[in-house]
């Protein structure tokens, strides 16, 4: 088979190309609902990498400590649907409007695989071995990871990038208000991450009533919120 100028050479007939999970992330995002949008949005909420036992190897980690910035390769291991869409409806674009899926990062891809870029800020020795303290990720609690790469800042970072559709739709964020009686069923750690995670507006961009209540659970807490005119009020925490 000739692709261009270059030859791909035959894979042996059977040969599947098999992924192992190295790692599983362990953070307050016990749904996928309030996961930030991207990676990098919310720093506030501290997760930890917890490696698999056959990987809990400290030489691998040797040299880790010296970069700010990884790039996590894990599964999506929670979509609704086992077959990938050649066209997938961005929410930045209100749900309205689709595009190729390979113009987007949607979870309904031929490999339901993700990328994401965090802050790492502890390499630190746990009861499961050393474990990675990152910043930043946007993966539900229990996500499986693929691969750790560190972020090099003279090769991935592009400043004349151009973000496509991205750049020419509104970033919406709200204001975010707990009732005290509310917050003080959290720590101030917990409200902190709240607040922050709220403030990136986890509602689908079309919705915009009101008298909507939505749910989500965080941290291992059931909260509850509205918005309205802007300000996003949370009305329940159990």
């Amino acid at each position: 088979m000739n692709v261009g100028a270059f030859r791909v050479p035959p894979r042996p007939f059977g040969c599947d190309i098999r992924m192992k999970i190295i790692a599983r992330i362990q953070n307050d995002f016990d749904g996928k609902f309030g996961v930030p949008r991207q990676s990098g949005l919310v720093e506030e909420v501290i997760s930890t990498i917890v490696f698999e036992p056959e990987y809990r190897v400290p030489e691998a980690l040797r040299g880790i400590e010296d970069f700010s910035h990884l790039w996590l390769i894990w599964a999506f291991d929670r979509t609704e649907r086992e077959t990938w869409s050649p066209t997938v409806r961005p929410p930045r674009l209100g749900g309205n409007r689709r595009v190729g899926v390979f113009a987007t990062r949607s979870p309904y891809r031929p490999n339901p695989v993700g990328l994401s870029c965090v802050r790492l800020i502890g390499v630190e020795q746990g009861s499961e071995g050393m474990v990675l303290k990152v910043t930043g990720a946007d993966l539900v609690n229990g996500t499986p990871i693929y691969d750790i790469k560190p972020y090099l800042p003279y090769a991935d970072c592009r400043t004349d990038a151009t973000g496509g559709f991205t750049d020419r739709t509104e970033k919406r964020r709200v204001e975010v208000e707990i009732p005290e009686d509310l917050a003080g069923k959290m720590s101030m750690e917990s409200q902190k991450a709240l607040k922050a995670v709220l403030r990136e507006d986890p509602r689908p961009a079309y919705q915009e009533d009101p008298e909507r209540v939505y749910a989500f659970e965080f941290g291992g807490k059931h909260i509850e919120f509205q918005v309205e005119n802007g300000v996003l009020r949370v009305i329940t925490v159990e």
